[in-house]
C-alpha cells in the first residue's frame, strides 16, 4: 500500500477508540431512545429519521471520499481487490443505516447533542477504517480464501442478518407515530432483550476476523463496551416494565448473561 500510511496515527486513534468504549461500559444509559429524558429533557431534539441518517452518514461519505481521492491521485491509480472488498463491507452496513434503517425508523426524537456526539464518532472511525485500508493494510494474494476471512466473513453476515431482522421485529411492535414500548418476540429476542445489539456485536467482531487489522478490533471492541451495557439497560427496563416479560430470556448472550 502506500508508504504515506502514518501507523502512529492509526494505532493511536485505535487505541483511543477502544479505550472509549471499554470507559462507557462505566456510565449510566446514554440519553436516547427511551432514556431520552435521563439526564433532563434535552432542550433540542431533531426527528429520528433525521437525527439517524445525519449521524450515521459519515461512516459511509469519508470512505468513498478517501477512496475517491486515493483512486485519482498521481502516485497511485487503483486499490487491491482484497482491500476493495473489505471497505464495501463496512460501508455496506453504514448504506443500510443511512438509508434504510433511518428512513424506517419509528423511533423517539433525538437531542442535538446526542447525534453530534454520534456525527464525530463515525466520522473519526469512517476515516479510520478506510484510512487504514487504502493507505496501510496489504494482504497476501491469496486473502480471500484465507480461514480469518471466510469466517469472519461468515460471522459478519451472520450478524447483518440478525441485526436487520431484530430491528425490523422492534420496528413493527408499533405504529407510525406511536413511541410506546411493548415485548419484542420472535427470532433472537426469544433468547435475549438486546438481539439488535448482538447482531451488530457478531457483526463488527466478524469484520474484524475478515480484515485482520487493528482498527477494525478496535472498533469491535468500542461497539461491545458502547452497545453492550444499552442491553443490559434495556433488559433492566423490560422486567421494571412488564410483569409478564420471559424470565427465560437474558440481556445479551443467550442461555449465559
Amino acid at each position: 500500500m502506500s508508504t504515506h500510511c502514518n501507523e502512529v496515527l492509526v494505532t493511536w486513534m485505535g487505541l483511543c477508540m477502544a479505550a472509549a468504549g471499554v470507559l462507557n461500559t462505566l456510565g449510566k444509559e446514554m440519553a436516547y431512545g427511551r432514556f431520552w429524558d435521563r439526564e433532563g429533557r434535552p432542550r433540542v431534539m431533531l426527528p429520528a429519521r433525521l437525527a439517524w441518517c445525519t449521524q450515521e452518514m459519515p461512516s459511509l461519505a469519508v470512505p468513498v471520499i478517501l477512496l475517491l481521492v486515493h483512486v485519482g491521485s498521481s502516485e497511485r491509480g487503483s486499490v487491491d481487490t482484497v482491500n476493495i472488498v473489505h471497505l464495501a463491507m463496512f460501508c455496506g452496513h453504514y448504506f443500510q443505516r443511512t438509508f434504510i434503517f433511518s428512513l424506517l425508523s419509528r423511533g423517539r426524537p433525538t437531542s442535538l447533542s446526542v447525534m453530534v456526539k454520534a456525527f464525530v464518532f463515525c466520522t473519526l472511525n469512517g476515516y479510520l477504517q478506510s484510512y487504514n485500508l487504502l493507505k496501510c493494510k496489504s494482504y497476501p494474494s491469496n486473502w480471500l480464501t484465507d480461514a480469518r476471512f471466510l469466517i469472519g466473513s461468515i460471522i459478519f453476515l451472520a450478524g447483518v442478518a440478525m441485526n436487520i431482522h431484530s430491528d425490523w421485529i422492534l420496528r413493527n411492535l408499533r405504529k407510525p407515530g406511536e413511541y410506546v414500548y411493548r415485548i419484542p418476540r420472535g427470532g433472537l429476542f426469544e433468547l435475549v432483550s438486546g438481539a439488535n445489539f448482538l447482531g451488530e456485536i457478531v457483526e463488527w467482531i466478524g469484520y474484524a476476523l475478515a480484515t485482520w487489522t487493528f482498527p477494525a478490533f478496535a472498533f469491535a471492541i468500542f461497539t461491545i463496551g458502547c452497545i453492550g451495557p444499552r442491553a443490559l439497560h434495556h433488559h433492566r427496563y423490560y422486567h421494571e416494565k412488564f410483569s409478564d416479560y420471559p424470565k427465560s430470556r437474558k440481556a445479551l448472550i443467550p442461555y449465559f448473561l
